[in-house]
C-alpha cells in the first residue's frame, strides 16, 4: 500500500463503515477463508480486516498467528483442554500452529489482525486478554510531538511472539493531544472505554468511541486527541 492510511474496521453498534475489503483467504490453509474480508494486507505478511463464518470448524494446525475482537454473536474455542468463550467485546490470540476447534452462533463477526510471515516458529496456544488487567507505568509520547501536558501511560503485553514482534496486550492513557507522525508499528486498536480523535494527512478526523475497532498500519500519519481517560486492546508488530 502506498500510502497507508486509518482504516476503521468496525463500530460498537454495527454500522456500516467507509472502510474498502476484498473478499480473499490470507492463504491456501486459511481456515477462515470463506468469511474472511481483508481491509490490508502487506508483503510482510501483516493483515486487517473482518472475518464472519456461520459454520464450525476443526483446525489441525492453524496456520498463522490471529488476533480477534468479536463484534457480533459468540465465538467458543476449544484447544488441548482449554475453552475461551468470547461475546462481544470480548479479544483473543490464536497461535501459529493451534489444534483447534471453533464454534459460532449465526452471524458471529470479528475484526482480526494476523501475521503470516512464513519464518515464524510455532507457538500454538490461545490467549485471552483481560480488559481489566492490572497495568505497569510505560513510556509516554515523545515530548516534542505533545499538545499540552504530559499524559499518565500504563500497559500490559498478554502474548508477546519474538519471531515475528508482534505484542498485544491493554493500554490505558489520562486525556493527552499529539501532533501527526508516520505510526511507528502495524496496530490493531479496539476501545475498551473513552473516545479518541484520530487525525489523518488529509486533515479528515476519525471518532473511536468505545467498542469500535481501528487498523493503522505502519507509516500511516496520525494525530491523537482524547479529553478523557482511554483503554484500549492493542495488537503491534
Amino acid at each position: 500500500m502506498s500510502h497507508p492510511t486509518l482504516m476503521l474496521l468496525a463500530r460498537a453498534d454495527g454500522s456500516p463503515v467507509a472502510t474498502s475489503f476484498t473478499a480473499a483467504p490470507l492463504s491456501d490453509a486459511d481456515p477462515f477463508r470463506h468469511g474472511r474480508q481483508i481491509a490490508y494486507s502487506d508483503a510482510d505478511g501483516v493483515s486487517a480486516g473482518i472475518v464472519q463464518i456461520d459454520a464450525a470448524l476443526s483446525i489441525d494446525q492453524f496456520p498463522h498467528t490471529e488476533v480477534m475482537v468479536v463484534h457480533a454473536g459468540q465465538v467458543v474455542l476449544h484447544s488441548n483442554g482449554q475453552t475461551l468463550e468470547l461475546g462481544i467485546g470480548a479479544a483473543a490470540v490464536i497461535g501459529c500452529g493451534t489444534v483447534l476447534q471453533v464454534q459460532v452462533q449465526p452471524g458471529t463477526r470479528w475484526a482480526f489482525c494476523a501475521v503470516t510471515t512464513p519464518a515464524a516458529k510455532p507457538a500454538p496456544g490461545l490467549t485471552a486478554l483481560d480488559p481489566l488487567a492490572l497495568l505497569s507505568p510505560s513510556a509516554s509520547p515523545e515530548p516534542q510531538i505533545l499538545i499540552g501536558p504530559t499524559p499518565q501511560c500504563r500497559s500490559r503485553n498478554a502474548f508477546e511472539d519474538d519471531a515475528t514482534g508482534l505484542r498485544v496486550g491493554v493500554w490505558d492513557s489520562t486525556p493527552y493531544q499529539r501532533h501527526g507522525r508516520p505510526h511507528k508499528l502495524h496496530e490493531l486498536m479496539h476501545l475498551i472505554e473513552g473516545s479518541v480523535i484520530l487525525q489523518a494527512a488529509d486533515g479528515s478526523s476519525l471518532i473511536v468511541n468505545a467498542g469500535d475497532s481501528v487498523f493503522v498500519p505502519q507509516g500511516a500519519p496520525c494525530a491523537w486527541t482524547n479529553t478523557r481517560y482511554v483503554r484500549k486492546f492493542y495488537a503491534v508488530k
